[in-house]
């Protein structure tokens, strides 16, 4: 008999808004999935993907249907005898196998589907391990849970479940066979059961359903799923075109590639047009390239080409070419530092003339969003913003991203994570400077990248000067490779003394009192200079020592008065002001500066190189890659080869002048600390790779102090990648058999950044900083949360991370000197540092940025 209760809830009544019923709900998550993937993405099997996520989105919430959820949210009076009979993923995860199960789908399949809607709230497990906990268990209550909360709909809402049912199998009849199968004979417990135990005592180590697609499948329906029902139960547009913004054109960007590079097309003339005469003869390389590599069996390729050779434009219209030839969806750049993503950015909107609003672009990375972890299983998406899960989904048709962001959305994403994965179907994904991936991580990108191509028909591109043996099967777009390096050859190296002792096995590194007096001469001829340390105590020792003997004027010091004067446009104003001085300039860059305040910085030496004004520079490995610099002299301290050639790419970059010099030296550990910063850096964790360094400049140094720059940026680069994968073995082969054994809990704890506890300072420097601060408290104040969101990711270009090794370390004291902010959790407390303190001063340099004590050399952050 059909209960009073047939109307169920998805979503109840709240705050003014009409409820949502559970079977509109269910329909609309349906609806949407056809919004989110292609009508013809496949399974390993063969079946239709939206096929497959149509169906879960039916069933995924029918847990929802039980008297003891509508309790729950309110609904009916009374409260469950049991609270963990509320919980609606669990009885969801059953009927997805059912109805999968029933409409013909392969058990791999039917498994996957069971996972994504089981952890359609939380994140993917173990995958064996997970199903075996679920129906194996020798505790008998998660099964009495499933077959208490069958009964209670079946004697309920019988024709609401029917109907469900259904509508995702066709057959009205399978509600009332998959409530027999759970609460009567129990036979789908024993039946999911018989697929992954052994003896029903414990799990198959290798059961027959765990192919090699298998993590790839339970991912991309768990993502499908997950950003088809939050941005339903979020209210989102029911719209194509809210999921799949306008592809940004082809032409316009050829255009514009065209109109910058000219139409030289013979090597004569000045040094510039020689240039473009070369970059656009690479770039017409590589895209002619395109037709066979389309038509071939590779989807990876590589762009191979030397430092001020356009890779970045290149790189991009190769990836709009192959779009446009493979129908492809849409196009993710991912690079490796957050540094240099605003830069693109700021290209890429000039060229489509967009404010990155209109869906056409989107900038992702840690400073551009902000996460609200909600642990409730019912709760969880009842108050997602609608925009940020669009921007989290990458639904723009060009997203520019970092690595952290992409191959951590591939390995055991969080929740939110998991709705970029329908977005990489049928994609582009360019892969700048891959070199900079840990090496840890080198068996497992490539596996995660098969995982891209195989399964989701993605294209990749890997694009750098030193390109890594990272993809053996990859495709070449570049066929001159070794031309363009003979002729973009823009330094020479040198090779300090302190190197020769390195070499040689002698402890005797080079000093900051000798290493400042060799850049102070250099800075007396008139000549710029950058110097990139491995750690932010080294950078600052090196100021330290320059700053002494160098009468200089400091960019950060002009800067920071022109921001306090609440300047329109703090660039121009501090450009115009370090031109007028007499003194050289001087600046200092590391991630103790805020990232609005590095930016700005960076385009101010940008400006005033592009002027021909000297700067000194001294930096961590920020500027190493990227950042569109150029001085003619550059120094390195000792680091893997890959790294000395990206930072020789910010040398002569635009052949200002015959040959750019870079030297390679050994500096000596700061004050208190017991490695060279070299060593600290790149020999403490994994292989020892300066040894690696040695032996690959050995192989092109013969006798020599002074070193021809293609021998470095081809033999000894490519030496160091043999000795690394052959010598080394370098890469952990268990990272990608947790891929292999579909162990999303593990790979969920892996990082691509080294992991340490760390407190955010936010620095108010200005009036309108500080005016943002008290904003904020106020939102906290009112449980404004909305306000709070909006308002804590608009702080993020203004905090600085510190570290935190030890309680009682300088760092964990010095932060806990400073006031936390009002309201914010204080278990990780976000702390506050303003102008208008009294103290200001004495934890802000302006120069060097935030000021730790006694800093340790396990700081050494980009």
């Amino acid at each position: 008999m059909t209960s009073e209760y047939e109307r169920r809830y998805s979503h109840p009544p709240e705050n003014g808004r009409p409820g949502v019923f559970l079977f509109d709900h269910l329909r609309d998550v349906r609806d949407r999935v056809d919004m989110i993937l292609p009508a013809g993405a496949t399974t390993p099997d063969d079946e239709s993907v939206r096929g497959v996520v149509r169906r879960l989105a039916l069933v995924h919430d029918i847990g929802k249907a039980t008297t003891y959820f509508q309790q729950y949210i309110g609904e009916y009076p009374g409260n469950p005898k049991h609270d963990a009979l509320r919980y609606h993923a669990p009885l969801g995860s059953f009927a997805a196998y059912y109805v999968l199960r029933e409409t013909g789908h392969s058990t791999a399949t039917c498994l996957a589907g069971f996972i994504a809607v089981a952890k359609h709230h939380g994140r993917l497990p173990n995958a064996i391990t997970y199903l075996f906990s679920r129906v194996s268990s020798p505790d008998p209550e998660p099964r009495r849970r499933i077959k208490h909360q069958v009964v209670d709909i079946h004697q309920h809402a019988p024709t609401l479940a029917t109907a469900v049912f259904e509508t995702a199998t066709g057959d009205d009849s399978v509600w009332k066979s998959f409530a027999m199968a759970c609460a009567n004979d129990e036979s789908l417990f024993d039946e999911i059961a018989s697929h992954v135990t052994l003896n029903g005592e414990r799990p198959i180590t290798d059961p027959d359903f765990l192919t090699h697609e298998f993590y790839g499948l339970m991912l991309e329906c768990w993502g499908a799923l997950v950003l088809a029902d939050k941005t339903s139960a979020a209210g989102a547009p029911r719209k194509r075109s809210v999921y799949s913004a306008a592809p940004p054109s082809t032409e316009t960007l050829t255009q514009y590639i065209d109109d910058l590079s000219g139409t030289t097309t013979t090597p004569g003339g000045t040094r510039t047009e020689r240039l473009n005469h070369f970059r656009s003869r690479a770039r017409r390389d590589v895209l002619n390239s395109i037709p066979d590599f389309v038509s071939g069996d590779s989807r990876v390729a590589t762009i191979t080409l030397p430092t001020g050779m356009g890779k970045t434009l290149t790189g991009l219209n190769a990836a709009f070419k192959i779009r446009d030839r493979t129908d492809g969806a849409r196009i993710v750049y991912a690079l490796p530092f957050t540094s240099i993503i605003d830069q693109v950015g700021a290209e890429v909107q000039t060229i489509f003339e967009t404010d990155g609003t209109d869906g056409m672009l989107a900038l992702h990375h840690h400073l551009s969003e902000t996460r609200f972890e909600n642990t409730d299983d019912d709760a969880a998406d009842l108050n997602d913003d609608i925009a940020g899960l669009l921007g989290e989904g990458w639904r723009a048709g060009l997203t520019i991203t970092t690595f952290v962001q992409l191959f951590e959305s591939l390995a055991g994403p969080r929740n939110t994570q998991s709705m970029k994965i329908p977005a990489l179907r049928n994609s582009v994904v360019v892969l700048d400077e891959p070199q900079s991936l840990p090496l840890d991580w080198w068996k497992l990108v490539p596996r995660l990248v098969e995982v891209l191509t195989d399964q989701y028909g993605a294209t990749v591109i890997s694009m750098t000067a030193t390109q890594p043996e990272l993809f053996p099967n990859a495709e070449p777009l570049v066929s001159e490779t070794e031309q363009y390096f003979s002729v973009a050859e823009r330094v020479q190296y040198r090779l300090h003394d302190s190197i020769d002792r390195f070499l040689q096995g002698e402890d005797q590194p080079l000093g900051y009192d000798a290493a400042a007096t060799e850049i102070v001469e250099v800075a007396a001829a008139g000549e710029s200079l950058l110097a990139i340390c491995n750690t932010i105590d080294s950078a600052r020792a090196l100021t330290a020592a320059v700053t002494e003997r160098l009468a200089a004027v400091s960019l950060a010091e002009q800067y920071f008065e022109v921001l306090h004067g609440g300047a329109s446009d703090p660039v121009t104003q501090t450009v115009e002001r370090v031109r007028q001085s007499t003194k050289r300039a001087f600046v200092h860059l590391s991630t103790r500066l805020r990232p609005t305040d590095r930016l700005a910085l960076i385009q101010t030496v940008k400006r005033l190189r592009d002027a021909g004004v000297q700067v000194i520079a001294v930096t961590t490995q920020l500027v190493e890659a990227g950042v569109d610099v150029s001085f003619e002299n550059v120094y390195r301290d000792l680091a893997p080869v890959d790294s000395i050639v990206q930072a020789a790419g910010r040398c002569n970059r635009s052949f200002e002048q015959e040959r750019g010099n870079v030297t390679i030296w050994w500096l000596a550990q700061p004050a208190e600390q017991t490695h060279t910063p070299a060593v600290a850096v790149y020999d403490n964790n994994g292989p020892s790779l300066t040894p690696v360094t040695a032996a690959a400049l050995n192989s092109v140094r013969g006798d020599k102090t002074k070193l021809d720059g293609k021998a470095v940026a081809r033999t000894a680069v490519n030496e160091y990648y043999r000795r690394l994968q052959h010598d080394k073995n370098v890469g952990k082969e268990q990272y990608r058999k947790y891929v292999e054994s579909a162990d999303a809990e593990s790979l969920g704890r892996l990082s691509l950044i080294t992991q340490t506890n760390t407190v955010d300072v936010l620095i108010a420097v200005t009036q309108s900083d500080q005016d943002l601060v008290s904003a904020l408290e106020e939102a906290y104040d009112n449980y404004d949360f909305e306000t709070v969101k909006r308002l804590l990711n608009a702080t993020k270009p203004l905090r600085v991370s510190v570290p935190i090794y030890r309680d009682d370390s300088p760092e964990a004291k010095t932060v806990t000197n400073l006031r936390p902010l009002a309201g914010h959790d204080k278990e990780r407390s976000l702390r506050v540092l303003s102008a208008e303190s009294h103290t200001f001063e004495r934890y802000f340099d302006h120069t060097t940025g935030f000021v730790v004590p006694d800093t340790t050399i396990e700081d050494r952050f980009l």
